[in-house]
């Protein structure tokens, strides 16, 4: 009895100490991304896809929004939307960085990287 005990401890401990090692290893790659600047609009995702609502009578819902909880992105020049991404704890939100410039033409440096079939960035700083 006390030699399966012994036995059994031990294997718990070699499955606890292989633990770390098995997550670590099912940790997917961080993307690698480009440091850019991105020039476009911040806009409200709901109200401008659901809604199509934009622009500067737009700007109080699109903050309101983002109080809310709804995210914020920029929409380039060029039609490409970017999603800003935290660059800190995972499930932050960008929404605080954001929110001053909503429905404003912005410059935003960060790093750029594909994610999903999206653009994410990591916001650096962000000015008009």
């Amino acid at each position: 009895m006390l030699k399966r005990l012994v036995t059994s401890l031990g294997f718990v401990g070699v499955l606890l100490l292989a633990a770390p090692s098995v997550s670590n290893a099912q940790m997917p790659d961080k993307p690698e991304g480009k440091a850019m600047t991105v020039s476009g609009t911040v806009i409200d995702l709901s109200c401008k896809f659901a809604f199509n609502l934009s622009g500067a009578d737009h700007r109080m819902c699109s903050q309101v929004c983002a109080d809310a909880g709804v995210p914020l992105a920029i929409l380039g020049d060029d039609g490409t939307l970017y999603l800003p991404v935290s660059t800190g704890m995972p499930g932050g939100s960008e929404n605080a960085k954001l929110k001053p410039h909503a429905e404003h033409k912005v410059k935003v440096t960060g790093t750029v990287f594909e994610a999903g079939g999206a653009m994410a960035i990591q916001i650096e700083s962000v000015s008009m």
